[in-house]
């Protein structure tokens, strides 16, 4: 199943990533049409990087869409027969593509394929139970990060009933609620070990806003774990995954309270909130506050 430069389209969802877009996209091949969905509306971007780079289209949204849904919002504007999913902190190495053009000409068939991280203490990936792997071929693997992952929308359009992204996920596992979901439908997940990608991690927030993007993934982290738990598990084995993180999250909120450290009490602050919010079905509403 052949992916080339004509087939494929590449979707980078941003916020307020102005900092590391580019160097993003200089990764990227510029035979290979980019279209960034920008969480941001950021007019500023979008006439930035479209009048750089001629294979560039910003689509800007008119609020904060998260990653699910930005994603699913690029996969309906490309009209190829396969997306690659990138996050802006996200930079390709030089025979990144080569290598995963080559990789999809030996595999029959694939739901997502992805390239590997370069930084082996962080594989970007999760490994089904007793399984061994060749490191220089693909190999087929549980799930796949979301910051890199490449799908194949040819396939994955004739599934019956299948959505791509569950966009009650704002931020975190909607990656792994795809995957799981696709294994279930006995699609294939491979990993491309010749095609490595560098991945910054958690650079694709300008830095200045740190602290609002520490409570926003804290919140969301929590949320996204018990809702994904309750989805596939139901709610009693969700509440159960989670509770050591409940009991921990109070303990450490009062504790950072009385010692009057403003930081970490709103981090832990933020984690009941999430996931009180979470279990008692609530959407993922959470929005940083700039």
């Amino acid at each position: 199943m052949s992916i080339t430069r004509q087939n494929l389209s590449v979707i980078i969802v941003s916020y307020r990533s102005d900092h590391v877009i580019e160097n993003c996209i200089n990764s990227i091949d510029s035979e290979i049409e980019i279209i960034v969905i920008d969480n941001s509306n950021n007019h500023e971007l979008k006439k930035k990087v479209e009048s750089k780079y001629q294979n560039v289209r910003c689509i800007l949204s008119k609020e904060n869409l998260g990653m699910g849904a930005g994603n699913n919002l690029g996969i309906k504007n490309v009209n190829k027969d396969f997306a690659f999913i990138l996050n802006p902190d996200v930079t390709l190495e030089r025979n990144s593509m080569k290598e995963i053009f080559a990789a999809s000409n030996e595999i029959d068939d694939f739901g997502i394929i992805a390239p590997i991280s370069n930084k082996d203490e962080y594989p970007n990936y999760v490994l089904k139970k007793g399984q061994n792997f060749d490191t220089e071929k693909p190999f087929k693997v549980k799930s796949v990060d979301g910051y890199a992952m490449l799908l194949n929308l040819k396939q994955l359009k004739k599934i019956n009933d299948f959505n791509f992204f569950d966009e009650n996920f704002f931020l975190y596992l909607e990656n792994e609620d795809l995957c799981k979901r696709l294994i279930e439908k006995n699609k294939d997940i491979y990993i491309i070990p010749k095609s490595k990608i560098n991945h910054l991690g958690g650079k694709a927030v300008d830095p200045k806003y740190k602290n609002e993007i520490e409570y926003l993934r804290n919140w969301h982290w929590m949320w996204s774990k018990f809702y994904f738990n309750k989805k596939h598990y139901g709610y009693s084995i969700a509440l159960f995954k989670v509770l050591k993180n409940l009991i921990s999250a109070k303990i450490k909120f009062f504790y950072y309270l009385i010692t009057f450290n403003t930081f970490k009490r709103k981090i832990y602050q933020m984690r009941l909130l999430g996931l009180i919010n979470s279990m008692i079905g609530k959407n993922s509403y959470y929005r940083p506050s700039f």
